[in-house]
């Protein structure tokens, strides 16, 4: 993930320094104390960083308006851009909260939809999950697991793709992101490098045994995926995404939900809301299709949940927003990465049928 634009190196060294220590040190601390003043406290982080972050806070705000125009005042901008800050700064804390079976974080998700879920796997084909880069999303897919659901989660994490990323970083994600969350999967995270065409048999392997996928599918296609990508209608404009969860439902059989976490305006609770099975018949496209706009629904009624406002390299893949001159991702450490944590759960790279 990219340093936000006209960011200077010191500002850059900071910013990643207030990462570690709010990573390592200050979210662990936030996640043992009562959930009101921990998360409140997580919250006045977000505010600090949206108010101290400029090239950060203004690189969201300039992509909110970029792709959805007229659909918010300035004010609205301002406001879901200090939100975006200050709900993601509480991710941190939901995965700190992965302790003794995950109970001090079960306290706080209410599941909405299980008994969709239960009908589904009554099936014994397995279920596949679908969501968006969008919310606690990670946290959601350890509560469903440890509420009795085991989850195998097909995901990409950018530390382990990124050019230019030291081994001291990747080790940090995988200290402090990775290793609470492995506990609250049935299966190792299904990793899909560029051509590893056994990701589908790997997932299928899953669903064979009555689990559950979860995959998300508005993640931008690499550069190795281009061609198998389709251009789809996402949040009013035209972006270009993998069908792949689509494919594999068609081929295996599983039924295919949409599933999405909304964080509370108290920013301790929140809900999980599952769908009822989507319909998978038809076209491939129509079904991906059906799946995006729910992605894009929830977007719009909820835009600071959204991840991807502040990488514009990600919003120029998907075909939101214009590509942006002389951006690297391999420019800078990239330790905080940004204000919110490595996405478990980030992409959809199921290779098509045949």
């Amino acid at each position: 993930m990219p340093p936000p634009v006209g960011e200077s190196r010191v500002g850059r060294l900071l910013r990643n320094a207030e990462g570690v220590f709010y990573w390592a040190a200050a979210a662990p601390l936030l996640a043992r104390l009562p959930a009101a003043l921990g998360y409140r406290i997580a919250a006045w982080r977000g505010d600090w960083l949206s108010r101290f972050e400029v090239a950060r806070r203004t690189e969201v705000e300039r992509n909110l308006r970029l792709v959805l125009g007229n659909k918010l005042s300035a004010a609205a901008v301002r406001q879901v851009t200090r939100e975006w800050f200050r709900l993601f700064s509480c991710e941190a804390v939901d995965v700190k909260r992965h302790r003794n079976g995950a109970r001090p974080l079960r306290r706080l998700v209410e599941i909405r939809g299980r008994e969709h879920l239960e009908a589904a796997l009554a099936g014994g084909k397995g279920a596949i999950l679908c969501s968006g880069h969008f919310g606690s999303r990670s946290s959601g897919f350890s509560v469903v697991h440890a509420s009795g659901f085991p989850v195998t989660v097909i995901a990409r994490r950018w530390w382990n793709y990124m050019a230019g990323i030291s081994s001291a970083e990747r080790w940090f994600w995988d200290r402090f992101y990775a290793r609470p969350v492995r506990p609250y999967r049935q299966r190792p995270i299904i990793e899909p490098w560029p051509g590893r065409i056994q990701v589908a048999a790997l997932a299928a392997s899953a669903l064979r045994a009555n689990e559950v996928v979860a995959i998300l599918i508005d993640a931008p296609p690499l550069d190795s995926d281009q061609a198998r990508a389709v251009e789809v209608p996402f949040l009013g404009r035209r972006a270009r995404l993998l069908p792949g969860a689509v494919t594999l439902a068609q081929v295996t059989g599983a039924p295919l939900l949409m599933g999405f976490m909304h964080r509370a305006a108290d920013y301790r609770h929140q809900v999980l809301e599952i769908s009822a099975p989507v319909p998978v018949d038809g076209e491939t496209m129509t079904v991906l299709e059906r799946c995006v706009a729910e992605v894009s629904a929830a977007i719009l009624r909820s835009p600071a949940h959204w991840e991807f406002w502040f990488d514009s390299d990600d919003l120029a893949r998907l075909g939101l927003i214009p590509p942006q001159p002389d951006r690297s991702r391999a420019a800078a450490s990239v330790l905080l990465a940004d204000g919110r944590g490595p996405q478990d759960g980030s992409t959809d790279n199921v290779p098509a049928r045949g």
